[in-house]
């Protein structure tokens, strides 16, 4: 995950939206993958699978990461697939009604379900309004009753679609044109929960045999609850399959469709084949099958090795080992207290926020000095979680800055150098963001300790609280001006109303450092980010 921009340390990824696009090209991987490429392209996003099928001439392609970084990835997707894809000349067995067929986003850490519905019309209301693409907004997202589901949507193909758009205006589309785009077809964009993508082949090549098992297992049908089902035909590997959603494995677990469709597949006197799952799929589905398939009694998944070690309590511990080194009671040297490999950072090459990031890191490791001699280890330990993190931020402003100029030594005519443009401005301003939030972080801590500790230890704290308070000053600054020059008001937006969340933080943090309190400051400031 490096060059993504997303840590595995501790909690450094607090707020994670998954998005799964579904393109109608399976065939090409020239196209799948310069698709996936948009996703490793994109700071703060990590490309996690990408799942091509001839047959049903499909891909899906799962990347998760920030948020409003996410929705920039989504977008260029769906611009490049509808350079890249025709459906004029598309044929496959898989439904579709768009190049980008549907591209749902998907609620994963630190964020709600209404969350992933701003992402999905934000995104929407892009490829509609720049793509000239119709978008219908489906399930949490939706509108209006009748495109919550899917399949009623895609009913009747891009025929059916088109036919419903030019004769019933409750089939007028969310963002976009009123008709389908000529080779692009629409897009179908929404929030949802995980959903698991399974399929079980047939040793038959009868599609009679394939649909009809479809019909009894599917919940419209009056079969098993949250399924979805249809009957395909696999014409590459000579056999049918039984191509199924479940959007909730806690209540109809994978086993229990199988066993169903086995079932039914035995009735007519056919044998499964294989199955497969297309995409990505959660760890508890695995264990409940997992349990069922190995007739496991009173196992839960305290007993999965990766699950323990991943509990707080455990990177907690693990923390603590990874810091903890015999205390001196002696004040450390200056240059003990900065960069983890104890030397102290050249200004050479630095930016605004790299050298606030490495200031608060200072602010950090004054603070870590004193936890240790005050034997302060739940905050020492937090300290250097924030102060690692502060690092990685450092290098992360550097290169965002580094993008912003390459996009700028485009030609103003080239037609990518807006979009590039927006896209690393949007990194160059929601790292010094991060930066404040740590450094807004780090002052109650820094000033618990101020209450407990010595008096010959309290100017190093202070000296901190001074550092950490001029790094959320500096950094405010170069989030206004980097938001100036922002191409996209929806993007801008959204970043006001994210850093919204953290307005207390801010608040209670700048309190923290002067008496009397901030209020010119904090208005001043609020005024800046236009957050009231």
């Amino acid at each position: 995950m490096g060059q993504t921009g997303l840590s595995e340390r501790g909690n450094v990824v607090s707020q994670v939206v998954e998005c799964v696009p579904n393109f109608s090209e399976g065939r090409n991987s020239e196209i799948v993958d310069a698709l996936a490429g948009v996703a490793r392209s994109v700071p703060g996003v990590v490309l996690l699978d990408e799942t091509k099928d001839p047959d049903h001439h499909r891909a899906v392609v799962t990347f998760a990461g920030r948020p409003y970084a996410v929705a920039e990835v989504a977008y260029q997707m769906a611009r490049m697939a509808s350079q890249l894809i025709d459906l004029r000349t598309h044929h496959g067995e898989h439904p579709r009604v768009g190049a980008t067929d549907v591209m749902p986003f998907v609620p994963i850490r630190g964020v709600s379900m209404q969350d992933c519905v701003q992402l999905a019309r934000m995104v929407g209301q892009r490829i509609g309004n720049e793509l000239k693409i119709p978008v219908f907004l489906y399930e949490q997202a939706a509108t209006r009753p009748e495109r919550r589901q899917l399949e009623w949507i895609r009913k009747g193909g891009l025929k059916g679609l088109a036919d419903r758009m030019a004769s019933d205006s409750a089939w007028v589309p969310d963002f976009g044109p009123k008709h389908l785009h000529q080779t692009a077809g629409a897009t179908v964009v929404g929030a949802r929960w995980p959903l698991i993508a399974f399929n079980v082949n047939l040793k038959s090549r009868d599609l009679s045999v394939a649909k009809a098992i479809a019909k009894v297992v599917r919940q419209s049908s009056g079969g098993l609850p949250y399924v979805k089902a249809i009957g395909v035909e696999l014409k590459s590997q000579q056999l049918v399959q039984v191509s199924m959603n479940l959007t909730n494995h806690e209540e109809t677990p994978l086993h229990v469709v199988f066993a169903a469709v086995q079932r039914e597949a035995a009735a007519r006197g056919v044998e499964v084949a294989g199955t497969e799952i297309v995409g990505l799929v959660p760890e508890q589905a695995l264990m409940e099958t997992a349990q069922q398939a190995l007739c496991l009694n009173q196992f839960d998944g305290r007993q999965v090795l990766e699950s323990r070690l991943d509990r707080p309590e455990s990177r907690e511990a693990i923390g603590r080992m990874a810091a903890s080194q015999p205390v001196k009671e002696q004040s450390p040297s200056p240059e003990k207290v900065g960069a983890p490999d104890g030397k102290m950072p050249e200004l050479q090459g630095q930016t605004g926020g790299s050298v606030g990031a490495q200031s608060a890191a200072f602010a950090a490791g004054l603070g870590m000095m004193v936890a240790k001699l005050t034997r302060a280890r739940a905050i020492e330990t937090r300290l250097s979680e924030i102060r690692t993190r502060l690092h990685e931020l450092g290098q992360a402003d550097r290169d965002a800055y580094g993008r912003v100029l390459q996009a700028r030594k485009l030609p103003i005519t080239h037609p990518d150098r807006p979009l590039q443009l927006s896209s690393n401005l949007l990194g160059a301003i929601e790292t010094p963001l991060e930066i404040v939030k740590l450094s807004c972080e780090l002052i109650p801590l820094l000033r618990g300790l101020l209450t407990q500790t010595k008096p010959e230890l309290q100017p190093d704290l202070k000296m901190g609280l001074r550092l950490a308070d001029a790094v959320i000053d500096g950094c405010l600054g170069m989030v206004e001006e980097n938001m100036k020059v922002q191409p996209n008001q929806l993007l801008i937006a959204s970043i006001r109303e994210r850093f919204s969340v953290a307005e207390q933080m801010l608040v209670d943090a700048k309190s923290l450092c002067y008496t009397p309190p901030f209020d010119s400051w904090a208005q001043n400031m609020l005024n800046i980010l236009k957050l009231r």
